[in-house]
């Protein structure tokens, strides 16, 4: 039996809050919103204080952030259609760039495993590749126009060059550079509706996602040559959905995340609720696994969920963000 237990509750954005994103130290937590604002938040004693507001930086909703791999640099995407790059400079930040070029929304911004490369996407239905040099110099790489429709999310892989994408047009698509240019290599179909967020687990050897059509999936990878005898082209994986956990999300699931510390899986749905997950323990073969329903959390907020962000460094502490113009710090407690 696992539990949730509130550890804070941070109030200090005035209108929803889309995005909470923990810093690779797991000492700041990044939270940003409908007030065009970016909150960092940490701990003063045994209080949870927001330390530094970053404004000025965007003309409308800040709806994604993501830390750098170093933790120096923040990202934040916003529906102004530019993303933002703040350095942290001893005692502040600054918005050391402004990258510019998608036609509409910004939907999602994510750095890579190395930090040389960033990923943005936007509501104009493409992919960007950001190329980051040692002058923390941001240069446009590739424009990926493989979906049709709104794209959601982007995640990179958590150890290669890849980046996985999640859009309107109910797909995942998997994009790596080939040598000329980026392209796509994979595309995950089985959603009914729009996919809303995706996440890998620790290994990147399987991915989660959640959509409007009410259920989450898992998929696992399958290298050329596999013994199960599914079919790949060239020397790219494979993808397959090998689960689908329907029944119980009664409305959109907004966002997953997959806990690499703990394997738990937390969605956050528009039914105001969090959900917790894992494996089941009696799973002996991976092409068939299963996955158990362990804790909800009703009204864990008392508008939609937004999204969540597992802390890197504490296990199961989580974050969460509301409709409800609140963010709120979880600690998965085991009985």
């Amino acid at each position: 039996m696992i539990s949730l237990q509130s550890i804070a509750e941070l109030e200090a954005h005035s209108d929803r809050v889309w995005s909470v994103s923990w810093n690779p130290s797991g000492t700041l937590l990044a939270s940003c919103g409908g007030d065009k604002t970016v909150r960092l938040w940490g701990k003063e004693g045994e209080n949870w204080v927001c330390k530094y507001r970053l404004e000025d930086g965007h003309q409308r909703t800040v709806r994604s952030v993501g830390w750098s791999p170093c933790g120096k640099y923040l990202a934040s995407a916003s529906f102004d259609a530019t993303t933002c790059i703040w350095e942290n400079k001893d005692r502040d930040f600054e918005c050391i760039a402004t990258l510019e070029g998608h036609e509409n929304e910004v939907k999602c911004v994510t750095w890579c495993s190395n930090g040389s490369l960033i990923a943005t996407c936007s509501r104009d239905k493409s992919v960007w590749i950001w190329e980051v040099d040692e002058d923390a110099e941001f240069e446009c790489e590739s424009v990926l126009n493989a979906h049709s429709q709104d794209v959601k999310m982007v995640l990179w892989h958590p150890t290669k060059e890849i980046v996985a994408s999640a859009s309107y047009d109910n797909t995942i698509k998997m994009f790596k550079n080939d040598g000329d240019d980026w392209s796509c290599f994979s595309t995950l179909a089985s959603h009914e509706s729009t996919v809303w967020a995706i996440s890998f687990d620790k290994t990147g050897e399987r991915l989660a996602s959640c959509s409007d059509d009410k259920t989450l999936k898992i998929w696992q990878e399958y290298l050329p040559g596999n013994t199960e005898g599914v079919a790949t082209v060239g020397s790219d994986s494979a993808w397959k959905c090998v689960c689908t956990l329907s029944g119980q999300h009664p409305r959109t699931i907004y966002d997953v995340k997959w806990c690499s510390l703990t394997d738990y899986i937390a969605t956050a749905c528009v039914d105001n609720a969090i959900r917790l997950f894992k494996e089941s323990d009696c799973n002996t073969d991976k092409n068939q696994p299963s996955f158990d329903l362990l804790h909800t959390q009703y009204q864990a907020h008392t508008q939609d969920v937004n999204g969540l962000c597992w802390n890197p460094k504490i296990p199961g502490l989580l974050a969460s963000a509301s409709d409800d113009s609140i963010v709120k710090i979880w600690q998965v407690v085991e009985k």
